[in-house]
């Protein structure tokens, strides 16, 4: 029986893996924008999540569970030792050349936006939470959450709406 019982628990950690790698990895990226640091953060949340499977009784709060977890580690990380953010330009990010410019801009926008704008923004965008489920996983009242996505909005439509002007002033200056 106990053969059965760890092949039941490979196989529900598999489709876990599967169905929410992508998205932790692109949290965590947007949590500490260095790659090697990413890919670390989620296998290490990975583990976590192989240690403490018997603890996840709700499969709809998986996705939860591993994005807290992972901002979690982040943060045991951070404790640790201070990284260092090298600024690297987007558009020399090898694999990437086919993107449209508007994503480009966006991309360029929310790296530009304060970590704490940032991460609920991203954590709207890619893992779909509302305002109180993000407060739940940052510990912080559901009021703070909501204003810092407004804000984050606000500064990103600024930056995009900069990055507008600014395109449309070199245009004319090439004439």
């Amino acid at each position: 029986m106990p053969d059965a019982r760890m092949h039941n628990a490979q196989a529900r950690f598999e489709r876990l893996v599967n169905a929410v790698s992508s998205d932790l990895y692109r949290y965590a990226l947007m949590l500490c924008r260095n790659r090697a640091m990413a890919e670390d953060l989620v296998q290490e949340t990975f583990m976590r999540a192989w240690r403490f499977l018997d603890s996840l009784r709700d499969e709809s709060k998986a996705k939860s569970w591993l994005m807290t977890t992972l901002r979690r580690e982040f943060a045991r990380q951070f404790e640790r030792y201070q990284p260092v953010f090298e600024d690297v330009e987007l558009d020399q990010i090898r694999g990437d050349q086919g993107i449209n410019p508007e994503v480009w801009a966006v991309r360029r926008g929310l790296m530009q936006l304060p970590t704490k704008y940032r991460e609920v923004l991203v954590l709207q965008v890619i893992g779909g939470y509302s305002g109180a489920e993000m407060a739940k996983m940052l510990d912080l009242p559901t009021a703070t959450v909501n204003t810092r996505l407004f804000r984050a909005r606000q500064r990103l439509r600024e930056i995009l709406e900069g990055d507008a002007h600014s395109d449309s002033a070199n245009e004319r200056g090439r004439v």
